[in-house]
């Protein structure tokens, strides 16, 4: 099994200043290899397709609505789900956290946590942001979380950070991540657009509070 993660905002709690109102989490999950790569493939022909360097990068905020609407109809065939948790930072203080790192941590949790009994010993490959300290500590926080040591099931075999420009899966989960947030944010008149191309991949999009 392999998970891919991602997110769209920020962490930062200055709320009308500069931050964003919502913090999205988003796994993309498949249960079979062969499909994920064909998958990956797909993306990597989808850009010969639109004349794009092999080294360009789909990113949600960055691609136009055009490039959008192509990537989402691309993929929506292949056989993969994906979970999204949306943070309303709004209802909460950034004194509830000592960091940045420990909310980012906190919001990892909860989409792992609620996402357990459908992951098996799942390979999770995430964004290499940060530094290689943050990266270590998550990835020994997610394993301890979710894998119960006196079980020989594990829902988490190993967290592995990839650069998203090298990935194609993780700029799917981008991708995706970017629809569900567009849809929730629902400043813009299409809103929902992107997120109808491949909602029925969701297993469910939860908010907090």
């Amino acid at each position: 099994m392999l998970v891919f993660f991602d997110e769209s905002g920020d962490t930062g709690f200055k709320i009308g200043r500069g931050s964003s109102d919502l913090f999205t989490v988003t796994m993309v999950v498949f249960e079979d290899h062969d499909e994920a790569t064909a998958a990956g493939e797909r993306i990597a022909l989808l850009r010969r397709e639109l004349g794009k360097s092999a080294d360009y990068e789909f990113h949600f905020t960055a691609c136009s609505d055009a490039i959008r609407r192509a990537f989402l109809a691309a993929v929506s065939r292949y056989n993969f789900f994906f979970f999204s948790f949306v943070f309303d930072k709004s209802a909460f203080s950034a004194q509830q956290w000592s960091s940045s790192d420990e909310f980012y941590r906190y919001v990892c949790g909860l989409i792992f946590e609620s996402s357990k009994p459908h992951l098996d010993n799942a390979i999770v490959k995430f964004d290499a942001c940060g530094g290689r300290d943050f990266r270590e500590k998550l990835g020994t926080y997610l394993k301890r979380r979710m894998n119960d040591a006196q079980s020989s099931r594990r829902a988490i075999k190993k967290v592995v950070a990839s650069k998203s420009n090298g990935t194609d899966l993780i700029q799917l989960a981008d991708m995706i991540c970017g629809s569900v947030a567009r849809a929730q944010n629902g400043k813009k008149s299409n809103a929902g657009e992107f997120y109808d191309l491949i909602k029925h991949r969701g297993i469910w999009v939860r908010r907090w509070p």
